[in-house]
């Protein structure tokens, strides 16, 4: 195993963009689906491509801080193995640090936790690998996935490829920063509270959540009293989360919901889209952003849809229950981590906006009954707001994408907060209702930032968002990094 130093090598490429596209290599710009056409076809091996992908990470790494461990020999030995049957056989990612992989660490992106390595896989590690995967290594995520942007106390953060000088979101940060960067086509990420669709919009990237129980449930699902994390990627094009969905249920279908199957382009049917422009918390949302949701609104119904503004299905005090939810993850970690993660877990390394978030929450511990049973009504509230809509429209965050230092965990608890509550005001609400919900790169900011929006569907209408992200991705083609 060959482990990076944390907060990766080199010095950043301040203000620059940075990318490994090549289009001499094995991997050259293209999809994770047609990464795998060409080694089924015989045109590249499994191994031409990882080794392709190892010399990107060199490439851009040292400038993006993408990657806690690289297993790059263990990647290798798995290229050259009998070709597999997955879907995706022989095409790299990446596993995030905060999921089980056999024979390394999980150190939740914390300096308080010493992992011992793991003994087997995670449950959605298994159900990932099932589809042909080679996995290059870890992803870098901020300490216990809490934060929004991949930044640490006294390590250097994950930069965001568009510009080196800006936040790649999170906690799926480091996947995130890889896949647009063209390190890999695809990478692990989950979302507990947006940290899919979050990076996904920083990054300028696909970012779907899906229905709570359509994927394998991480291992901490069974202990939380409002299951809120859901399993997935972070890709560059429709088609690669689409294929995702469908072999992810081939491997696990769970009965409650009807299966996905494979969406390979839009559908017929015309829809009525609710818009929502203004989170619950009262922020409005920045010019940039609105300009680019609107312009979404405009393009759907020039596509036959219909787009007709919709109000909020929760109140403020939804914010409320879920950022002392959001605390009570963080007291738990930081008090019973010895028993949860392991004896070697250390709570006085656990950096300020952990501690604040705990403390945050011990000073209004008498509300914890009232915000969980308030969380699990929400899932009837939000599948009540779609009687009249088929999804719902609205930005992925509150604003553009900020600058490296301004969600800092060094930035003063109360100050750095605030900041968060209006940046990810969009997105809780499918996590505490379970509700599934796609970003899709649809614009880019004055500074050339991409813009995420969001559209949301209620349970179990993955084919639904899938189906209309097609049909978007090709009325209006994302952009690229390497143009």
């Amino acid at each position: 195993m060959y482990v990076l130093p944390q907060g990766g090598q080199g010095q950043p490429l301040s203000g620059n963009k940075v990318h490994a596209f090549d289009s001499a290599d094995a991997l050259s710009d293209l999809d994770a689906v047609g990464v795998a056409e060409l080694i089924r076809s015989g045109d590249v091996s499994a191994r031409d491509v990882i080794e392709a992908a190892i010399a990107r990470a060199d490439k851009v790494n040292p400038q993006l801080n993408g990657i806690q461990i690289a297993t790059y020999e263990q990647a290798l030995a798995d290229a050259d193995r009998p070709r597999g049957d997955g879907v995706f056989y022989g095409v790299p990612t990446f596993v995030k640090d905060n999921t089980d992989l056999a024979g390394h660490p999980t150190n939740q992106g914390s300096r308080a936790v010493n992992a011992r390595p793991a003994k087997e896989h995670a449950g959605f590690t298994k159900q990932l690998l099932a589809q042909g995967f080679i996995v290059l290594g870890k992803s870098m995520m901020p300490e216990f996935g809490f934060n929004a942007t991949t930044e640490f106390k006294d390590l250097p953060p994950t930069r965001n490829p568009w510009n080196t000088d800006y936040s790649s979101g999170a906690s799926s940060g480091g996947s995130a920063a890889l896949v647009a960067a063209g390190v890999v086509p695809v990478a692990h990420a989950n979302d507990g509270g947006g940290s899919i669709r979050i990076p996904a919009a920083a990054c300028g990237l696909v970012g779907l959540k899906v229905t709570r129980g359509r994927v394998v449930d991480a291992a901490e699902a069974s202990t939380m009293p409002v299951n809120i994390v859901s399993n997935g990627i972070v890709s560059r094009s429709v088609r690669d989360t689409a294929h995702f969905v469908a072999a992810a249920e081939d491997y696990f279908h769970n009965p409650l919901f009807d299966k996905v199957g494979l969406v390979e382009g839009p559908s017929d049917k015309r829809l009525r889209i609710g818009l929502i422009l203004d989170s619950v918390t009262g922020h409005h949302t920045d010019d940039d952003t609105r300009a680019v949701v609107e312009d979404a609104a405009a393009l759907l119904e020039k596509l036959g849809h219909t787009v007709v503004e919709a109000p909020l299905p929760v109140n403020e005090s939804f914010a409320d229950d879920f950022t002392h939810y959001w605390g009570m993850l963080a007291f738990a970690t930081r008090h019973f981590g010895k028993r949860v993660i392991g004896p070697d877990f250390d709570k006085t390394m656990t950096d300020d906006f952990t501690n604040g978030l705990a403390k945050r929450f011990i000073r209004q511990i008498h509300r914890t009954p009232f915000a969980i049973r308030n969380l699990r009504r929400s899932e009837q509230i939000y599948h009540d707001s779609f009687r009249d809509y088929d999804l719902m429209l609205s930005p992925t965050l509150g604003y553009t994408t900020p600058k490296l230092g301004y969600l800092s965990p060094e930035v003063p608890f109360d100050v750095v907060f605030e900041r968060l509550i209006d940046y990810v005001a969009f997105t809780p609400l499918n996590n505490a209702a379970g509700g599934p919900a796609i970003s899709l790169p649809l614009g880019t900011s004055s500074t050339g930032m991409p813009i995420g929006v969001h559209l949301s569907a209620d349970h179990g209408g993955e084919r639904t968002l899938l189906e209309l992200a097609s049909e978007l991705e090709a009325a209006k083609p994302f952009a690229r990094i390497q143009d």
